[in-house]
């Protein structure tokens, strides 16, 4: 069935987020390797994007491993630098997908803190038709828990959702749910699948 509602992640859909690519540019890659095998700080990442202090958070970690405390301060203090660039494509996606009528939702492990401030940059992230932000949910993805949540809030389930990400475990849950999916590699392939799904007309989806 033709879905009712579109579902974007945000992090390597909308914007790309490759905190190693920053790493590797400010302190060389065989550093951040070495910092990246003794701190985990995908794990401190985790922590606000279930709804803890992006500040706080970020600084008791960098003050608890005092060999890298300049570099994971780092991680607060120039978090937009690895927030970038936005993915052009995507948000015409979306914002062609709203002209015509058609829910856009996001659901993304994002920290409360670090969206409101990835606002300032990206205005877009204001408008979605809903917003499924996991620090405010306190639960990230692939939690089945953010997807029934997800169907409970919009009123909208199964086939009747449509649902991009790029990190396959996120998409294998949202599947469990019946959602229609599919993993983002790229902007032209979700773009193909939008016109296939019969949101978008190839021209639309440019």
């Amino acid at each position: 069935m033709q879905p009712k509602a579109v579902i974007f992640d945000i992090g390597n859909v909308l914007i790309e987020w490759q905190p190693e690519r920053f790493y590797d540019a400010v302190i060389g890659e065989d550093r951040r390797r070495a910092m990246f095998a003794q701190v985990d700080l995908h794990g401190m990442n985790e922590l606000v994007d279930r709804g803890e202090p992006f500040t706080e958070t970020i600084y008791a970690q960098a003050d608890a491993t005092p060999a890298w405390r300049d570099e994971i301060r780092m991680w607060h203090d120039r978090w937009i630098e690895m927030a970038t660039p936005v993915i052009d494509h995507s948000v015409r996606l979306m914002k062609a997908l709203q002209t015509k009528g058609v829910p856009v939702f996001s659901l993304t492990n994002f920290g409360i803190d670090s969206y409101d401030f990835a606002a300032t940059h990206y205005p877009f992230l204001r408008e979605f038709d809903r917003d499924f932000i996991s620090g405010h949910m306190r639960v990230t993805k692939p939690d089945p828990d953010i997807y029934r949540r997800v169907e409970e809030t919009s009123g909208l389930s199964g086939t009747e959702l449509i649902f991009t990400d790029d990190r396959t475990d996120n998409i294998r849950i949202a599947e469990t749910y019946g959602w229609q999916t599919h993993l983002f590699e790229g902007p032209q392939g979700w773009a193909d699948r939008l016109v296939a799904a019969g949101l978008l007309t190839e021209a639309e989806a440019q």
